[in-house]
C-alpha cells in the first residue's frame, strides 16, 4: 500500500514509517511545513520516500493520512483527487483540544472535521477522542507506539530531565512557568528545540539549569538515561512522545497528573500529583534513593513495553488503513 503522509510530527512519524508499507513523504524546495521531506535527526527506513508534489501526480496512492486541514488542499492542488470521496483518507489528530488558534473553549472545542461523515479522525489518546466535539466524523483511537531505545537508564547524574519544545512561546501550557520551583530542589537538565530565551523568561540560573537546544534523536536518549528521573511539568497537551520514550529508557517519572498521563504512568513507575509542591519532594526523594529511582524506572519500562510497543501500534494502523481503503 502507499501511504501519503506529510512530515509534521518527527518522532510520531519515525514510528509509522516502521511499518510494512511504502511511505511517500512530500519534499518541496524550502522544505518548508508543506514538504519537510525525510526526517534528518530520526532514523527512517528506505521505505519512506521523498517525492515532489510534481512526482507525486505519477505516484498511485491509496491512502492519504492527512494532519492538518491544509493537506486536504495541498491532496485537491496535487493530485486532484478529493480526500474521502476519490481518495481513501484518515485524518490523523495529534492534538489536545484548544491548542490551535480558533479551536475554541474546551470542552466545547469542535474538530474541523466534525461536519465529514467520510473521513474517520484517528485520534492519539482517549483523552483527546473524549474532549474533542468530534461531531458525525467517524472516530478511533491508535494509541502511539514507540520505536524500543533499549533499557538505557544508569541514573549515575543525579539532575532531572525535562524535554520540552519552544517553551517561551507555549510557557504555561507545557508548565514552564514550574520549572524554577523544580529548580530550587534539583539541577534540571532542559532536551528540546526553541529553548533560547528560556533563562531570561523564568530567571533561571545557568549554573542551575542547563539547555540542550536541538539534540538529534539519538544522542538525547543517550543523556537522558544519565540523569536520575525524568520530569513531565505539562499542564496541557497530547500525551508527549518523550515521556514514552524515557519510560522506554527505564526511568522514573514524576509528573503532573493532567491529560492522559494518569492512563499512561502506573502509581509503581513514579510519582503523578496536580500539586508542584509533592512533584518536587518526589523528585528531591529520587535524587536521594538511587534504589527507589531504578525500581521505579523497570516498572516505568514494562508499562511502556506492554501498552506503547512499535507491533501493536503498527497493527492498529494496518488494520485501520485497510478498513477505509476497501
Amino acid at each position: 500500500m502507499k501511504v501519503l503522509i506529510w512530515h509534521v510530527h518527527g518522532s510520531w512519524t519515525t514510528a509509522f514509517v516502521q511499518g510494512r508499507h511504502e511511505y511517500l513523504i512530500p519534499v518541496t524546495p524550502d522544505r518548508g511545513p508543506d514538504g519537510l521531506g525525510r526526517a534528518r535527526t530520526w532514523d527512517w527506513p528506505d521505505s519512506a520516500r521523498e517525492v515532489t508534489p510534481e512526482q507525486l501526480r505519477d505516484e498511485d496512492v491509496d491512502v492519504v493520512v492527512l494532519q492538518r486541514t491544509r493537506d486536504l488542499e495541498l491532496v485537491r492542488d496535487w493530485l486532484g483527487r478529493e480526500p474521502g470521496r476519490d481518495l481513501p483518507a484518515v485524518f490523523l489528530e495529534h492534538n489536545a483540544p484548544g491548542l490551535e488558534p480558533g479551536d475554541g473553549p474546551v470542552p466545547h472545542t469542535r474538530h474541523p472535521l466534525a461536519d465529514r461523515g467520510d473521513i474517520p479522525i484517528a485520534h492519539v489518546t482517549h483523552f483527546n477522542e473524549l474532549f474533542y466535539d468530534n461531531g458525525r466524523a467517524p472516530t478511533t483511537v491508535i494509541e502511539h507506539g514507540i520505536v524500543d531505545p533499549g533499557e538505557r537508564y544508569t541514573g549515575e547524574l543525579a539532575r532531572a530531565a525535562v524535554v520540552t519544545n519552544e517553551p517561551v512561546r507555549r510557557g504555561r501550557t507545557v508548565g514552564a512557568d514550574l520549572l524554577p520551583g523544580l529548580a530550587a530542589v534539583a539541577p534540571v537538565d532542559v532536551f528540546g528545540m526553541g529553548l533560547a530565551g528560556l533563562h531570561e523568561r523564568y530567571g533561571l540560573d545557568p549554573a542551575r539549569v542547563v539547555l540542550f537546544d536541538d539534540p538529534p534523536q539519538a544522542a538525547m536518549h543517550a543523556e537522558l538515561a544519565r540523569r536520575r528521573v525524568y520530569v513531565h511539568p505539562v499542564r496541557w497537551t497530547s500525551l508527549g512522545l518523550s515521556l514514552l520514550e524515557a519510560m522506554h529508557l527505564g526511568m522514573p517519572v514524576v509528573a503532573l497528573a493532567t491529560t492522559e498521563v494518569v492512563e499512561a504512568v502506573p502509581a509503581e513507575a513514579g510519582v503523578l500529583a496536580t500539586r508542584p509542591d509533592r512533584l518536587w519532594a518526589a523528585v528531591a526523594e529520587f535524587l536521594h534513593d538511587e534504589d527507589a529511582a531504578r525500581l521505579a524506572g523497570k516498572a516505568a519500562r514494562a508499562a511502556a513495553l506492554d501498552r506503547y510497543g512499535l507491533d501493536r501500534f503498527l497493527g492498529d494502523w494496518d488494520a485501520l488503513l485497510g478498513e477505509v481503503g476497501r
